[in-house]
């Protein structure tokens, strides 16, 4: 049997390339892109010094990383991501959902949230863009033993409101609340486990673009005094990635703000 295989859109950069690198040491990964094959090189490149894959062998498993692009808000283009990814990898057994998209705002002005592009286009890839990669992956998981895991990646202010709009907000909520559907339809139906994360604040390419008082206004709203960084919420991806048992749940990651 090939060794087991990782999808994690939008992982050129940010917390999708930390996810990567997580999963490296017990998956051979897809590294999907939009518009930067430079950048997956390289996460490819950081990924491979990583610990080496158990039991791997690229005679008889394949490709132990490969860079696919892919704009996953587009139904078509995740579905063949999706089909790209089994026809060069064998299999697929895991996918980390991560694209996301926002625009910056003063979520306390209401003028500024009425935005009719902000709402389709936030519901379109922090939401829906979810569901197409789940559906277009589930015949797939449930061809392999273990069946599958799906991760999201949402946000804390998709549990309390806070970020960057409220179009934003609203539509992570919506897409902890799909994830949690989605575990109860498949696991019913098949055993696919399907859970999301929730950050707080990360200092990725995104969060390096706050001002040094926003930030420091994040922190102390933490209970720890620290966010969370980049390789916290990987670590907890890759934990639901490799369980068998936990289905429905939202792991929020924030250093304590949401407590």
């Amino acid at each position: 049997m090939a060794s087991k295989v990782a999808l994690v859109t939008a992982s050129s950069a940010g917390l999708g390339a930390a996810c990567v690198k997580a999963l490296a040491p017990h998956f051979r990964v897809v590294v999907n892109y939009h518009s930067r094959p430079e950048k997956a090189e390289e996460v490819i490149k950081a990924a491979t010094a990583t610990a080496p894959l158990y039991s791997y062998s690229e005679s008889t498993d394949g490709p132990r990383f490969i860079a696919l692009q892919a704009d996953v808000a587009d139904k078509t283009a995740v579905q063949r991501l999706v089909q790209q990814t089994v026809d060069k990898m064998g299999r697929l057994d895991v996918v980390v959902s991560n694209a996301g998209w926002t625009r910056v705002t003063d979520i306390m002005d209401l003028d500024d949230q009425v935005n009719e592009d902000d709402w389709d286009r936030c519901y379109n890839v922090n939401v829906k863009a979810h569901l197409w990669l789940l559906y277009a992956a589930m015949p797939h998981f449930e061809r392999n033993e273990t069946r599958g895991s799906f991760v999201t990646v949402a946000s804390l202010a998709g549990v309390r409101p806070s970020g960057s709009s409220i179009p934003y907000a609203v539509s992570k909520a919506a897409a902890i609340h799909l994830t949690r559907c989605l575990a109860m339809v498949c696991g019913k139906k098949s055993g696919v486990r399907c859970n999301s994360v929730s950050p707080g604040l990360l200092m990725t390419e995104w969060g390096q673009r706050f001002t040094d008082d926003q930030i420091q206004s994040a922190v102390d709203k933490t209970a720890l005094g620290r966010l969370a960084t980049i390789e916290d919420v990987a670590e907890q991806v890759k934990g639901l990635a490799l369980s068998t048992s936990i289905t429905g749940q939202n792991i929020v990651i924030d250093g304590g703000i949401a407590i």
